[in-house]
């Protein structure tokens, strides 16, 4: 192994788990981008520490991205540093909020043959989206879940939703509170902004390449249970 190459592997995993992005189209990382690409040991390199970090390497677009593999406790997030960094108090709250970014994700995604992306979403949309997606859920859970703690989970989030006003009397379109489903979007939109996902412009909420990235690969990968139970398997 050369140290030169060793050091660019290292280079190139600090820079991704630090969340930037690595671009053959940015000035600042097109070297590391060419030499992930072009150097059979960087490449090795760089996807063993990863993969001994418990971190998942993607490329999309000529763009190296990253994210915490399951239960990655250093580089992910604990369910009380989610509450914090979302704005919630209650466990109830983030599995709606789970359930709200599951849904725009699937807005941006199709299906597994065809990458489909819409343009963009607005809150509304994603509230109209949500109320359907629960109602097509609860109405089959006696069928599809797989024990009662299942079950009631999904009609805690349901009970929270539907309790819900559109929006609180004291809610503006600029802000973001719990006390409304258009709230509850807004502030779990907040967070996919945080988190370098999406982008926002006059109410419009863009993908931008990390979330494609991630959907075409770790939504891929990693569906799970709430994927089983969104298309009515048991």
């Amino acid at each position: 192994m050369e140290e030169r190459n060793l050091s660019k592997a290292l280079d190139i995993v600090a820079k991704l788990i630090n969340g930037e992005e690595i671009s053959r189209d940015e000035k600042n990382t097109k070297s590391l981008y060419e030499d992930y690409t072009t150097n059979a040991e960087i490449y090795d390199i760089t996807n063993s520490i990863c993969k001994k970090l418990n971190v998942s390497l993607y490329e999309y677009e000529y763009s190296l991205y990253a994210s915490a593999g399951e239960n990655n406790r250093v580089f992910g997030y604990s369910n009380d540093e989610l509450k914090k960094e979302i704005g919630v108090k209650l466990n109830r709250e983030l599995f709606l909020c789970y359930f709200i970014i599951y849904n725009v994700v699937t807005w941006f995604y199709n299906d597994t043959g065809s990458y489909t992306f819409n343009e963009y979403i607005k809150i509304h949309d994603l509230i109209h989206s949500v109320d359907g997606s629960l109602a097509g859920v609860t109405s089959q859970l006696s069928v599809v879940a797989l024990n009662e703690v299942e079950e009631n989970s999904f009609k805690m989030i349901a009970l929270l939703w539907e309790d819900l006003p559109i929006m609180s009397n004291e809610e503006t379109n600029a802000r973001a509170a719990r006390g409304s489903k258009y709230g509850f979007s807004k502030m779990t939109l907040n967070f996919l902004i945080k988190q370098g996902l999406v982008i926002e412009s006059e109410g419009r909420y863009y993908p931008k390449k990390r979330l494609k990235a991630l959907v075409q690969n770790y939504f891929e990968e990693y569906k799970g249970r709430l994927y089983e139970i969104m298309k009515g398997d048991r």
